[in-house]
């Protein structure tokens, strides 16, 4: 009889905090800026009809009520876990940048129904007041990116922020090119089609956002990781026979996580396996945070049941260790996944 006592390990080589490079001040300062020319372009836009200076406004709300968003989730998700959360409340940013991309798609289907019906009857237009309009939010739309450009745009909350304002920034090019249209002659739909141009960019901008978070939300695999190649490269390691169960996902933006079941060949030295697989995922593929499940094959699930070991399985023989593993199972030579 051998004795082997069965390793969990789990690397935790990585901070679970918010980054310091978020900085709270930088997306403040763009909050105070960007609210105080909103105020200024609602009653511009309404004094000159123009539904480009209007959209690019209710934008901007939308740019305001995401910073607000991104600096209360910031909060949430440096608080430590404790209780239930077990992780803490590191997805609160994911839920802020889905909330974000759902506020520019809703938002984009009015102003695409406001955009058609004013392509059809087009209402005078004040081209002078919407192109200095125009040309000053560009001015105050380039200060706030730049400000939060400072911010951490690796976390997916700062960078649906990022995306609003990088949005309106290119509307306002549109609303004033539209606005020079009209002031030189005279075509009064040029404003409509700005803001068409403007429903266009955010389109853009929510749909990536929404699906991004989506995919942490349903714990798929981080954009860039194939799992498996992954489980094929685990189970290519010396002395590992199979690779099961495993799951790789985001906690949150910029923190993947991994989880698997290893079987070590009999005598194999599961500690020292167990290292060189954490060292493999950390190095090539930035998983810090993995919790890897190694065992000899031939050793019995029951705790009352003496330990045994058998010898090596073939490609097609199963090892029986898990009677239902979730997912592919990974082995050294060629096999169906």
């Amino acid at each position: 009889m051998t004795e082997h006592a069965h390793n969990h390990g789990h690397s935790h080589s990585h901070s679970h905090g918010v980054s310091p490079d978020a900085d709270r001040r930088w997306l403040r300062a763009a909050l105070i800026l960007l609210s105080a020319y909103m105020a200024v372009e609602v009653v511009i836009g309404v004094v000159a009809q123009s539904l480009a200076l209007i959209s690019d406004a209710a934008h901007m709300l939308t740019d305001a009520v995401s910073i607000v968003l991104a600096l209360i989730a910031m909060r949430l998700a440096a608080r430590p876990a404790r209780g239930g959360y077990t992780y803490g409340l590191k997805r609160a940013e994911i839920l802020s940048a889905q909330a974000n991309g759902i506020t520019l798609l809703l938002l984009s289907v009015w102003l695409a129904y406001e955009a058609v019906q004013r392509l059809i009857t087009p209402p005078a237009v004040t081209g002078g007041l919407v192109l200095v309009t125009a040309l000053a939010g560009i001015v105050v739309n380039l200060i706030c990116t730049w400000l939060l450009s400072k911010a951490n745009r690796s976390s997916l909350n700062v960078e649906g922020a990022y995306q609003h304002i990088l949005t309106d920034l290119f509307g306002f090019v549109a609303t004033a090119i539209s606005g020079l249209i009209v002031l030189m002659t005279g075509f009064a739909r040029a404003d409509a089609i700005a803001s068409l141009v403007v429903v266009a960019l955010m389109l853009r901008a929510g749909t990536g956002l929404v699906r991004e978070s989506g995919r942490i939300f349903m714990e798929a695999a981080p954009a860039g990781v194939d799992p498996d190649a992954l489980g094929d490269q685990l189970a290519a390691e010396n002395e590992v026979v199979e690779v099961h169960d495993l799951h790789v996902w985001q906690i949150t933006s910029g923190q993947p996580a991994l989880s698997a079941h290893i079987l070590v060949a009999p005598g194999g030295d599961c500690h020292k396996v167990r290292r060189r697989l954490q060292e493999l995922l950390s190095g090539q593929y930035g998983i810090t945070h993995a919790t890897l499940q190694v065992d000899h094959v031939g050793e019995q699930g029951d705790a009352d049941e003496v330990l045994t070991l058998s010898r090596r399985p073939g490609p097609e023989q199963p090892t029986d260790h898990c009677e239902d593993a979730h997912g592919p199972v990974h082995r050294p030579r060629p096999h169906r996944h």
